[in-house]
């Protein structure tokens, strides 16, 4: 178990000093990645200390190797729509680390992408990956469409031309890349075929794939299930549980979905969902019946969370965020940075006693303070949502296997991946009677990768 955090006055202005160097040559080397700033400093502040008395990776530079990705290729997708006029994206695919496997990460198509918010991404998905104690490398990638609006064979074609130039950059030993915001079922199965058509060859190149070519069954639920498992693991270890909590969750997208789900399924009762528009308070709980209502409103209608409130007579915030309303536990599964300080000390006001982040980055620096001081138990996305890219890699093995296993076979291996991220977690994070998940799961997520470089030699 790691030693307690406890430091003297002297030692936490020499950390912070560092931290500070750090960061500013990164920001230098970096110059308006604000996202890719924020992730790699949150990630920093815990492992500069860590390392502060191991000379050997401070001397292999091994901090400063992991915040400059292997490669990031970046390139123009050319299409047509509908009416015969030619379209022009940018694509982009960061391969951040492939210490301990191939690279590993989503594809991301929405009109916000850029290099930092991929390399922010792809940073955090290193260690993440890292966390699920699957061989998987740390990568992202996705390009600016935004494929709203757009007809099926639209997308199709957007998808078979990024495929086109991105297929030489990929490959089952290379880099296997996944769904992500934009990229669903459907534009997965396009990627997939226009790489087949491609290379020649059937493999198990993507993830998330049809159960007809080479899914995984509860691919789709595993994120929001996986931070399900890990609130229960971290009330457990404090010998509670989520029987008759009240939970606030954010989002109501695939992530917030199966997290309603399985934490009804836990005991828990969820109150509220959001989504761009504001949020819904059900003072009654979100059931089974109710979710199922929200999975078609945002699945096949697409309308707005605001239809929840008229259809079962809930309250309905327009512009706002969820967390002023009292609760014992929070999810934030909708975006990055949706809680600001203002929002974490809502939380602690109304009763918050821990919360698992669905979504990637949630809390800014500020709110992570705030709670951290309030002694809020924070279990952050690395952690908490590693369930998706850990069935994703368990898709990968039954791929490599030519085979599938049934869903309760790999929702067993999903609850195996959690528990032991939780004990990681656990194991570097234990300080006297509470756990730093956040500490605890940046150390873990290190130590493995690192451990993995200086294994490598410099390269």
């Amino acid at each position: 178990m790691a030693a307690g955090n406890a430091k003297s006055p002297a030692a936490q202005d020499n950390h912070k000093q560092a931290l500070n160097e750090f960061m500013l040559g990164l920001m230098r080397r970096n110059p308006g990645e604000g996202e890719f700033h924020q992730a790699v400093q949150e990630v920093a502040m815990d492992v500069l200390p860590f390392i502060a008395d191991k000379p050997r990776y401070q001397d292999l530079r091994i901090l400063e190797r992991l915040t400059e990705p292997d490669r990031i290729v970046t390139f123009r997708v050319c299409w047509e729509d509908d009416s015969g006029n030619v379209r022009v994206n940018r694509g982009y695919r960061i391969q951040c680390s492939n210490a301990i496997g191939p690279y590993k990460g989503g594809i991301r198509f929405h009109p916000s992408v850029n290099q930092s918010i991929l390399k922010f991404l792809a940073f955090e998905q290193t260690f993440k990956n890292s966390l699920t104690g699957l061989p998987m490398g740390g990568g992202k990638g996705g390009a600016d469409f935004n494929p709203k609006g757009k007809s099926e064979r639209e997308v199709m074609r957007f998808c078979q031309a990024f495929m086109t130039e991105l297929h030489r950059h990929i490959g089952p030993d290379t880099d296997v890349p996944a769904g992500d915001i934009g990229v669903g079922a459907a534009e997965v199965g396009y990627l997939f075929g226009q790489y087949k058509r491609l290379e020649g060859r059937y493999e198990g190149v993507l993830t998330g794939k049809g159960i007809e070519f080479g899914g995984s069954l509860i691919r789709s639920e595993a994120t929001g299930y996986g931070v399900g498992y890990m609130m229960d693991y971290m009330l457990r270890h404090i010998g509670e549980s989520l029987d008759g909590k009240t939970c606030l969750v954010s989002g109501s997208g695939n992530v917030a979905q199966y997290c309603v789900e399985k934490v009804n399924h836990l005991g828990g009762k969820v109150v509220t969902l959001s989504d761009s528009s504001g949020f819904v308070h059900d003072k009654a709980g979100i059931d089974a019946d109710k979710l199922a209502w929200v999975m078609d409103l945002k699945g096949v209608r697409r309308g707005s969370i605001a239809e929840y409130a008229k259809e079962f007579k809930a309250d309905y915030y327009e512009g706002k965020r969820p967390w002023a309303v009292p609760c014992d536990l929070a999810f934030p599964c909708a975006t990055q940075n949706e809680i600001h300080k203002m929002d974490a000390e809502a939380l602690v006001k109304g009763g918050c006693k821990a919360i698992a982040e669905g979504a990637n980055m949630p809390s800014t620096p500020d709110a992570i303070e705030v709670l951290q001081e309030a002694g809020v138990l924070l279990s952050p996305s690395k952690a908490a949502n590693a369930g998706g890219v850990a069935v994703s890699g368990l898709e990968m093995s039954q791929n490599s296997l030519r085979m599938n296993w049934t869903r309760e076979e790999v929702d067993e291996h999903l609850q195996g991946i959690m528990r032991r991220i939780h004990d990681q977690c656990v194991d570097h994070g234990e300080d006297k009677d509470q756990v730093n998940y956040l500490r605890g799961a940046n150390v873990a997520g290190f130590v493995k990768v690192a451990n993995a470089l200086m294994a490598q030699g410099v390269h």
